[in-house]
């Protein structure tokens, strides 16, 4: 009996000893440290700059240190009380511009493909808790494409049941774009739409490029005051937006020239009218008309003559 006393009696004296360091451990979640808001971009654009963002809330504390990691290893590290308390860690395809980066940014100078990956940024509050809040966000580096789409295939007109086949093709990027047809300005019809294999080209880095295709027979729906417009859009996420676009003229079918007769009773003329009114006359003499006439005085002339001459 007396030694279960004092063992609850040790007991009840260790929990006392305890109480204070449970106070500082079992404090309202509200009061933690918090990572608000990480900005890392989805896609960032091969040779250009990129900033990476890590926005906290101590609630109270203080801050040790903030550090940023891409695939588990860290590269940047920012400890206010160290001189300077920015330090650089260096890694292959990042370099960081210490001058523009800070506690709650970073900023990478131009980017290349190594970049792409994972990166994590670690909120750390002083002693004696040293509390840590962390966040991870991927990026991918984009090659955007040289040139934008090309429409090819197309004629300036069609007639109504005519097929129209015509493909759209995007200039090589990283990762491949993303094609869409558009038929006046209204995302085409499923069953239109032709997908082709993207095109992977070994040199330089494994560049894609797209095809998409789009075939359908002409309907009068498809011509708005006789015009169609063919448009292709290319898209990488958020930082490539191009677009190319046709107009194609509706083609009638032409129909065969009916031949018209204008006459009237009042108007019409004869061939012999028509001599008539050239001489400016009716009645005028005609040799062609009295050949016969000048034939007969010919013969009577000879007559005469000889009967004359035998006298």
């Amino acid at each position: 009996m007396v030694y279960f006393a004092a063992t609850g009696r040790r007991k009840y004296e260790m929990l006392i000893l305890l109480i204070p360091l449970l106070l500082v451990f079992s404090q309202d979640l509200s009061q933690a440290v918090k990572i608000t808001e990480m900005r890392v971009p989805k896609h960032a654009v091969k040779d250009r700059p990129v900033r990476l963002e890590c926005l906290y809330d101590l609630e109270g504390e203080t801050l040790y240190a903030v550090k940023w990691y891409k695939d588990g290893l860290e590269f940047y590290r920012y400890v206010p009380r160290d001189e300077p308390p920015a330090r650089i860690f260096p890694q292959r395809g990042l370099n960081v511009k210490e001058h523009e980066s800070t506690d709650n940014h970073v900023t990478l100078e131009s980017i290349g493909h190594s970049a792409s990956g994972k990166y994590r940024c670690e909120v750390s509050g002083e002693a004696p808790a040293f509390e840590t809040v962390a966040s991870d966000a991927d990026m991918m580096v984009v090659v955007l494409p040289e040139k934008d789409p090309v429409i090819s295939g197309g004629r300036p007109r069609y007639q109504l049941g005519e097929y129209v086949r015509v493909n759209c093709t995007s200039g090589r990027s990283k990762p491949a774009v993303q094609l869409m047809w558009y038929i006046n300005s209204e995302l085409a019809d499923p069953t239109y739409v032709r997908q082709y294999p993207t095109i992977v080209s070994l040199i330089p880095d494994h560049l894609e490029t797209s095809i998409l295709g789009l075939e359908f027979r002409v309907k009068p729906k498809h011509f708005r005051h006789g015009d169609m417009k063919l448009k292709c859009l290319a898209t990488i996420s958020t930082v490539y937006w191009k677009s190319n676009e046709e107009s194609v003229e509706s083609d009638k079918p032409q129909k065969a020239p009916i031949l018209e007769s204008r006459k009237s009773g009042l108007t019409a003329t004869t061939r012999a009218d028509r001599v008539q009114a050239g001489n400016g006359s009716t009645t005028g003499f005609s040799p062609q008309q009295n050949l016969p006439l000048m034939a007969s005085l010919s013969i009577l002339f000879n007559v005469v003559a000889r009967s004359v001459i035998s006298r």
